[in-house]
């Protein structure tokens, strides 16, 4: 395969990816969006977390939140768990690095705040234990996964909402990623703002 080829062949993948994706996630991320309005409404907060490129997502997510999306608007509370270098370093250091999120979801989240883990495996270890110290804090989880779901899909339970990329390659999961959060974004400013649906 030459190397045009090869630079085409991921369009083409990508846009699989947002096919499939579009089919079978379209209907789980309005639900999405309702539960974060209803939390923002109610003045609760969005509270995110990732590693990796999903650290990234989920600091992004929050950015677009507290600033503005699309249109100006006031700022919506979130908190992006990965942000604090000080924070994530102290508690690896002092309590292991599988516990990071965990500590910060004991130590901010109230019951109606809303959980946004991102994995793109479904399995990160901090992640899980986040998403177990949400429920314990009468919390909702939005859990945006790829792969199956990996050990999150097990963990989540009725009240939370699974935003499962369906594929298995770590580069095209964490693209769909992107777009969800986008679209969440744009749906909160949607009701926010009364926009025709």
């Amino acid at each position: 395969m030459d190397m045009t080829s090869r630079m085409t062949s991921h369009f083409d993948d990508a846009l699989d990816a947002f096919r499939a994706s579009s089919r079978e996630l379209a209907p789980v991320l309005a639900a999405a969006v309702d539960l974060l309005f209803g939390a923002l409404a109610n003045n609760a907060r969005i509270l995110a977390c990732g590693n990796g490129g999903s650290a990234a997502d989920a600091q992004h997510f929050v950015a677009e939140l507290v600033g503005r999306f699309e249109r100006d608007r006031l700022p919506l509370a979130g908190i992006a768990l990965n942000t604090d270098t000080s924070i994530l370093t102290a508690v690896g250091n002092d309590y292991g690095f599988d516990t990071i999120f965990e500590r910060q979801v004991n130590a901010l989240g109230q019951p109606g705040d809303v959980l946004v883990a991102i994995s793109t495996s479904g399995s990160s270890p901090n992640v899980i234990r986040a998403i177990e110290a949400a429920h314990d804090r009468d919390m909702a989880v939005i859990a945006l996964t790829g792969k199956g779901g990996g050990q999150i899909a097990g963990l989540l339970q009725e009240t939370d909402i699974h935003l499962c990329v369906p594929s298995d390659r770590t580069m095209r999961i964490q693209e769909v990623h992107i777009l969800l959060l986008h679209a969440l974004c744009d749906g909160i400013d949607a009701l926010l703002l009364g926009d025709p649906l």
